[in-house]
């Protein structure tokens, strides 16, 4: 059985503007009520899982937030003043789940610096004080997602497992039924021996969703299910993270990280989700916005072909549907 995507990744602004050069632009004047029609519309999809990718954007040349806080400014000509709260509310009406981010506090694309800063890590804290008093009375509010991603070359860096270690005692301290949620690459170098076990058994966090970087060009599906494979009995072993999967509905204008993001076509994606769908939990997908668009919804944003992309996924979605309820 194909396992069909549970969730997706979302957000206010592309972080690498190359990339969202699709939809960046657009997002900035969706009214609340285009937010929450983009929830609608993964809602309609089937997806239960909401993933935050940054409650606040720093780049070299700016820093913004989407929600009130004296952390950052409030984003600049957003139409919308508070988005995550619309994230918030629209999902708790439609009974889905947010992974609610704890980023970026820190530039980016700099995630090693981040992990390790201490200025970042004191206003990350701060926002996720001012983030759960604000949004924590929302059902919806699910758990934390940590953004500053590590490249396990091999096993997880030491300073990636500290900074995840400490960032989930934080969370804990106001918190403990709150989940917690990392989403690494290198995904196609990593070790999944008994070294590796180790790491799992004392990193402190609910669940992995391992990039399956078909997207970013560095696997193929006929190779995923190989790691995936190998990922599920390290899990098993270790007893403690869920192993999810992340796969990549994206492919590139042109070169990779420095184009924009286009969507992928149905073809590909059923061979990705028949890939992890044997070694998974769940599967979510990176990402919704900018790549899929229901037929005529009032927040369109992204490329011309991501409506096709929404209504074969759809079509494949109700096929899955039909051949279940006929075994």
């Amino acid at each position: 059985m194909v396992r069909l995507i549970s969730g997706s990744w979302f957000e206010f602004q592309h972080h690498n503007q190359a990339e969202g050069k699709y939809w960046n632009p657009i997002c900035r004047h969706f009214s609340e009520e285009q937010w929450r029609e983009k929830i609608r519309e993964m809602h309609s999809l089937g997806m239960k899982y909401i993933v935050l990718l940054c409650s606040s954007l720093v780049d070299e040349d700016f820093a913004e937030a989407y929600f009130p806080t004296d952390i950052y400014p409030l984003a600049k000509d957003f139409v919308c003043q508070d988005p995550i709260d619309a994230l918030m509310s629209e999902a708790e009406k439609l009974d889905m789940k947010v992974f609610m981010s704890v980023g970026y506090y820190g530039p980016w694309n700099k995630p090693r610096e981040n992990m390790v800063s201490p200025s970042v890590t004191q206003r990350a804290f701060k926002a996720m004080e001012q983030v759960y008093g604000r949004y924590g009375k929302y059902r919806s509010f699910y758990g934390w997602y940590y953004p500053d991603e590590s490249c396990i070359t091999k096993y997880f860096d030491d300073n990636f497992a500290a900074y995840v270690n400490q960032y989930s005692a934080f969370g804990k301290s106001f918190n403990s039924n709150l989940k917690t949620m990392i989403a690494p690459y290198g995904t196609n170098m990593l070790s999944a021996d008994d070294v590796y076990v180790r790491q799992l058994e004392t990193l402190d966090v609910d669940i992995v969703a391992y990039q399956d970087e078909v997207g970013v060009r560095k696997s193929t599906p006929d190779q995923t299910g190989r790691f995936y494979s190998a990922l599920k009995k390290a899990h098993d072993k270790a007893g403690r993270s869920k192993l999810w999967a992340d796969v990549e509905l994206f492919e590139f204008e042109g070169d990779v990280y420095h184009s924009a993001l286009l969507p992928s076509n149905m073809e590909r994606l059923k061979r990705q989700l028949e890939a992890v769908s044997f070694y998974v939990e769940e599967v979510l997908g990176y990402q919704y916005m900018g790549l899929m668009n229901r037929p005529g919804t009032i927040a369109y944003c992204g490329h011309p072909d991501s409506v096709a992309f929404y209504v074969q996924y759809k079509k494949f979605m109700e096929q899955q549907g039909s051949a279940c309820n006929t075994l």
